[in-house]
């Protein structure tokens, strides 16, 4: 088996070798190379060649932002970004993320830190799923889904998205599309600890026509507004009276994940008069595919939609709800929008 080839770029020589030595303990990953700043890493990546490079946010002489653009428009290589948690480190972050980088990993506090097995095992998880990450867009294929028996019966309805790998450029890609009087409320878990919701939540609502916020405990559903989990909460919807509210709560994480898709789709299956239109992006693993299922046997007129695996980063949640036969229709992430608003036009404004 071929190891994953890294390129560490940090302008710490500990970090460098902290980085180096939790990677190297997988007998899956060789670090070839390390650099010690963007220009540096420029040269390395030319010669070297990595599957994977990982790359700290905040350097000197060039930074992780500029570092990275040029990677993606020169030798577009899968990044993974190194980031401090902090404010600024979660606002850089996540716009690193919507320029290209694959994922992120929490910066090791040192040798000492009680939580570096943790951390540890998540920066080689990440690293080796982003080895095998798109970086650039494939022709996209038709696939066979079931058949669009979906109706809109009613005149109120719910969109919900579920994503985790390459999310955020996947959101930005969505949400920044739709006009600003989308006449639906939108649902959205994206995997990421806190702090970093609340960033990609103000960065998306900038770019936006809709109000893009980080979902509050007890608010009411509008229309026109993307509501997103909270990282390190679960978000359920729940009816109140005629409307929809958002209930948070800090329950044990479902299949490592805390927000999780599933409890967010389990929690819309009950509610009754209502068109829901879930739609499930990029991400690895298959947190989705459990709510999916539970919606359609309770409400078979829900509509599903998967990204195509052409468009997704990873695209282990859109397969897993495909092979569930549980999707109906499959698009390029460039489309996903025009899904949505022509979901409500079949229904009237």
């Amino acid at each position: 088996m071929e190891k994953v080839q890294v390129l560490v770029i940090d302008d710490s020589a500990f970090m460098r070798k902290v980085i180096s030595q939790l990677l190297s303990e997988d007998p899956r990953i060789q670090v070839i190379a390390t650099a010690r700043n963007g220009e540096d890493g420029l040269k390395k990546i030319e010669q070297f060649q990595p599957d994977v490079v990982t790359l700290d946010v905040e350097m000197p002489v060039m930074g992780g932002i500029t570092t990275l653009k040029y990677i993606m428009n020169k030798t577009p290589t899968p990044v993974v970004m190194v980031s401090s948690m902090t404010a600024k480190g979660a606002e850089l972050t996540v716009k690193a993320i919507q320029l290209g980088a694959i994922d992120f990993i929490q910066k090791p506090s040192g040798p000492i830190s009680l939580d570096m097995d943790h951390i540890q095992e998540n920066m080689i998880e990440t690293v080796i799923a982003a080895s095998k990450a798109n970086v650039k867009e494939k022709k996209v294929k038709k696939i066979k889904v079931l058949k669009n028996k979906t109706e809109h019966r009613f005149n109120q309805s719910l969109f919900a998205i579920g994503t985790s790998t390459g999310g955020p450029r996947a959101l930005q890609a969505v949400l920044t599309a739709l006009p600003a009087d989308f006449h639906a409320p939108i649902v959205i878990v994206q995997h990421m600890p806190a702090q970093f919701t609340k960033s990609l939540a103000d960065r998306l609502h900038a770019l936006s026509s809709i109000q893009v916020k980080e979902a509050e405990h007890g608010e009411l559903l509008q229309n026109g507004v993307a509501y997103i989990a909270p990282g390190g909460e679960h978000m359920h919807i729940r009816q109140v009276g005629t409307a929809l509210a958002i209930e948070l709560n800090k329950e044990p994480p479902v299949l490592g994940h805390r927000p999780s898709v599933n409890v967010m789709l389990e929690s819309i299956a009950s509610l009754k008069r209502l068109n829901k239109i879930i739609i499930i992006l990029t991400g690895m693993g298959r947190d989705g595919t459990a709510g999916i299922q539970q919606i359609k046997q309770e409400d078979p007129s829900a509509f599903i939609i998967a990204e195509s695996k052409e468009t997704t980063v990873v695209d282990g949640m859109p397969r897993s709800a495909l092979q569930a036969n549980v999707v109906n229709e499959v698009v390029p992430l460039q489309s996903v929008w025009k899904v949505m608003v022509g979901s409500l036009d079949r229904i009237g404004r």
